[in-house]
């Protein structure tokens, strides 16, 4: 969150400013000041932690050794390569068990190089080396610093002299523009990768080093960042901007194993700068967006586990001049420990005067937000409606203004799959096409709509089928007949801000149709998905048009002039690929989307609506679940054919399906986490007393449960954190709330669908409070994992993943737009389940108005 000094119009007492720092100072005093190895394995002091194989994911540089300084994450992805700047498709060590010895506080952690069991059978970008390397990584608190020591079982081959190194990724969004310094070289941190470079042998590009030494002092004049390393095996240190060869990556610093070596092949002495006796500052989370007069509102303060001062928190209301007006002054409730924090919370709900408002506690302040009955009906949901769908939509020029989005794209969609194939990002095809289409045929009718999955640009039948799914219910729900886009589909031309006439939220429907109904036309099934086919087409960035040359492939240009994939050469095999699968709880599943989208769209184009649910009652008619034996994951879950019997059941009146409904009743109250918000819409339409009551129990000890999952986190909602953000999970938690509320209204009230939109849109973990939903709020997440990221862009309505967990305890969301685990959008429920959530929290908090 930005830091703002408290204005001079804040009169504070004498007594309590000397008090803040007489507390600050014992604390301080009681902290212990070296490192030491506490109860959850990782080395702690005031200002430095340091983690060792709590987190396995160096993707997402999220492994090995990590180092949070001062309260911020430098450094991390300590370990073994073989890469001088390892990418996300580079072999990785498999690794151990942690072992800590309480005594000496070192943690230790066996590992052998490389994981083989990331060496996927078929088209797989990793190449596995053949080299075996067993070894035992130490990390040995020495006072304020640490030793990191490698030791090899045995030597190196001479053949890999020069190449297997010890790396330390540092985070480059903390040090642009900072400075280095070794024992000859110095320089400033670069904002881009410069060269010079090379090309190895294999083709890759080789950065000159920043620096070369036996010690390296990393950012000298900040007091936050400064850290040194340094070699103690002789070989020396190496400073590379790992960006040369991949954009997304950090800096780099490196030690080569030298020949022969076994015992303390690495050995580095790191001294991080701790802050003496740091506390983290208290950050104040708010929804970022404002609150409606009469919703529970609540102000949050994260504290420092050690920070035992405590002081009021105050609610003030903006004025013209300037002035802050106290609304509310008073002392938090203690809500306890939740991750590395204390937390405290304050019910304001009383306050309800329409008005700008800030939230502040002690010199620290929240964003300014709103307070009023129309808080969420405008520059809230309509963004994700206006902009960034729009922006996402496949085969179709983009226009904004000035500003082209994007051209026409993958007018060549799409090339049957090769058989027998496992794709880099996870599509199989088996051994056969379950087509008419032999592989590599073009398969027609493809290049018609759908969105692009934000990061991976491809389209996935999931994602198409959840946007459907989840704007046709809202459209059903709400009525939205907004209309803020021309949609041309004739012309293949979306112009952002020119009104059509016609709702948006119902072209948008169409779209989805044209990919998911044209697929099933043409393939004679659902697709999997449609992808790129290469590596280099997968990792572009930019706008979509430039993918693919836009021509269907001739296989007669192939035979007389080679072409590459990828290199932008018109004419070449460059082409998506259509994958096709068995999988009967996708096809249901997509088959419930089509059945609600049919109800949406029936006075849009009935045509369209006709044939989407006859695909739907076809897959109801043809497809057994037990035709294909279920992944591991889904062993427990109900039928998938539940969920198309209500969207039938509500689209035809058909009582076929309530009997089956009624048949299900087991199931349906066995697993109504799953299923509840989805049968409840559809009870009226059973009409059977006896189910609904059934069912009505079941969601009574369903809610028990939510709300002890809900009383184990400060902020109301059920909230595990993991390595990928919660924002989409917790964004379908409060969709499902709606449709709970609304069933079973003496169950589950408004709140746990209002705490899981705050929760999103700013009251949330962590130092960064931004809003998850790009563009939305006072202070929001600007720096967005879509097609813009190279150029630090974002997408105006697209929702982000979120605060992601460090293991074990360290909650963060970075500005940085490479980490998909934290600031990814997707299609499907991370766009609409947001769009649903806003316009529910408008609908619920006015109807009586």
């Amino acid at each position: 969150m930005r830091r703002h000094a408290r204005r001079a119009i804040i009169l504070i007492p004498l007594i309590v400013g000397l008090q803040v720092v007489l507390d600050a100072a014992e604390a301080r005093d009681a902290a212990p000041d070296a490192l030491k190895l506490n109860d959850l394995e990782y080395l702690e002091m005031p200002g430095l932690n340091v983690m060792l194989a709590h987190d396995y994911y160096p993707e997402g540089h999220q492994s090995g050794v990590v180092i949070v300084q001062n309260g911020r994450r430098v450094a991390a992805n300590g370990d073994m390569r073989l890469d001088r700047t390892p990418g996300q498709w580079q072999p990785v060590p498999k690794v151990g068990k942690r072992v800590v010895d309480s005594a000496s506080g070192e943690m230790s952690v066996r590992a052998e190089f490389p994981d083989e069991s990331k060496n996927r059978k078929g088209f797989n970008p990793v190449e596995y080396p053949d080299l075996r390397i067993a070894y035992t990584m130490r990390v040995r608190p020495e006072g304020r610093a640490f030793r990191i020591l490698v030791d090899l079982d045995q030597p190196l081959p001479d053949e890999w002299i020069g190449k297997v190194a010890f790396n330390m990724e540092l985070f480059p969004g903390l040090l642009f523009g900072k400075s280095f310094a070794t024992e000859t070289t110095s320089g400033i941190f670069p904002r881009q990768a410069n060269g010079p470079g090379t090309l190895d042998e294999s083709g890759h590009y080789q950065i000159a080093a920043l620096a070369t030494g036996k010690r390296l002092v990393i950012a000298p004049e900040s007091d936050a960042q400064r850290m040194t390393i340094e070699d103690e095996t002789g070989g020396g240190l190496e400073l590379v901007d790992g960006r040369g060869e991949h954009n997304n990556g950090w800096y780099v610093v490196r030690s080569l194993v030298a020949k022969g070596a076994t015992k303390a092949a690495v050995a580095w002495l790191v001294s991080p700068h701790a802050i003496p006796g740091f506390l983290a500052e208290p950050v104040v989370q708010v929804s970022q967006v404002g609150y409606h007069p009469r919703q529970r509102k609540w102000a949050i303060v994260e504290l420092d586990a050690r920070d035992e001062a405590r002081r009021p928190i105050v609610v003030s209301r903006l004025t013209e001049t300037g002035a802050f007006e106290t609304a509310l002054s008073a002392k938090a409730q203690e809500w306890g420990r939740f991750l590395r924090f204390r937390y405290l919370r304050l019910d304001f709900s009383a306050v309800r005067k329409p008005g700008m408002y800030v939230v502040g506690y002690g010199n620290r302040r929240s964003h300014p937000f709103r307070i009023g009955p129309d808080v969420y009906a405008r520059h809230v949901w309509q963004p994700t409606l206006e902009q960034f769908l729009p922006i996402q939509m496949c085969h179709m020029r983009v226009n904004e203004g000035y500003r082209v989005w994007h051209d026409a794209c993958h007018l060549d969609d799409a090339r049957m799959a090769p058989v027998d194939l496992n794709h880099f990002d996870g599509y199989r095809q088996g051994p056969s096409t379950l087509t008419k289409f032999a592989p590599g045929d073009p398969v027609p009718g493809l290049n018609r709509g759908g969105w692009h999955d934000a990061g991976d640009d491809d389209l996935r039948i999931e994602s198409q089928a959840e946007t459907m799914h989840g704007l046709a219910l809202a459209y059903e729900t709400f009525r939205v007949d907004y209309d803020g886009t021309t949609i041309d589909q004739a012309n293949r031309v979306v112009e952002i801000r020119r009104p059509d006439g016609k709702p948006d939220i119902l072209q948008q429907i169409e779209h989805g149709a044209l990919t998911v109904v044209g697929g099933y036309r043409a393939l004679g099934r659902f697709y999997r998905g449609i992808i790129v086919p290469t590596l280099r087409q997968y990792t572009h960035l930019g706008e979509f048009s430039s993918q693919t040359d836009g021509i269907v492939f001739d296989p007669k240009i192939a035979s007389a002039r080679p072409l590459a994939i990828g290199g932008g050469v018109p004419g070449s095999p460059d082409d998506r690929w259509v994958f096709t699968e068995r999988n009967p709880r996708r096809e249901l599943s997509a088959a419930a989307a089509l059945a609600a989208s049919a109800r949406a769209l029936h006075e849009h184009d009935q045509a369209l609506a006709n044939e989407c649910l006859a695909i739907a009652r076809e897959i109801w008619n043809t497809t057994r679940e037990d035709a294909v034996a279920p992944a591991p994951w889904e062993r427990n879950r109900p039928s998938a054919r539940i969920g198309l019997a209500v969207e039938l059941l509500l689209a035809t009146g058909d009582s076929r399906y309530a009997v089956y409904l009624k048949e299900q009743r087991d199931a349906i109250v066995k697993h109504v986490g799953h299923v509840g918000w989805i049968v409840g819409r559809a009870l009226a339409a059973i009409g059977d007393p006896d189910f609904t009551a059934a069912v009505t129990d079941a969601v009574k000890s369903h809610r028990i449960e939510e709300q002890r999952l809900e009383s184990r986190t400060p902020y109301g909602v059920p909230y595990e954190p993991d390595i990928w953000g919660a924002g989409w999970n917790i964004q379908r938690f409060g969709m499902e709330q709606y449709f709970l509320h609304t069933a079973f209204p003496a169950v589950f009230t408004e709140e746990g669908m209002l705490h899981a939109l705050d929760f999103v849109l700013g009251v949330h973990p962590g130092s960064n409070t931004a809003s998850f939903v790009s563009g939305v709020g006072s202070n929001s997440t600007t720096a967005g994992y879509g097609f813009n990221r190279a150029d630090w862009g974002y997408l105006p309505g697209g929702s982000v993943s979120g605060t992601a967990l460090i293991r074990p305890d360290f909650p963060e969301l970075l500005e940085w737009p490479f980490l998909w685990q934290q600031t990814e959008y997707v299609l499907g429920g991370g766009t609409t389940d947001f769009l649903f959530l806003a316009l529910a929290a408008d609908h619920l908090l006015n109807r009586d108005h």
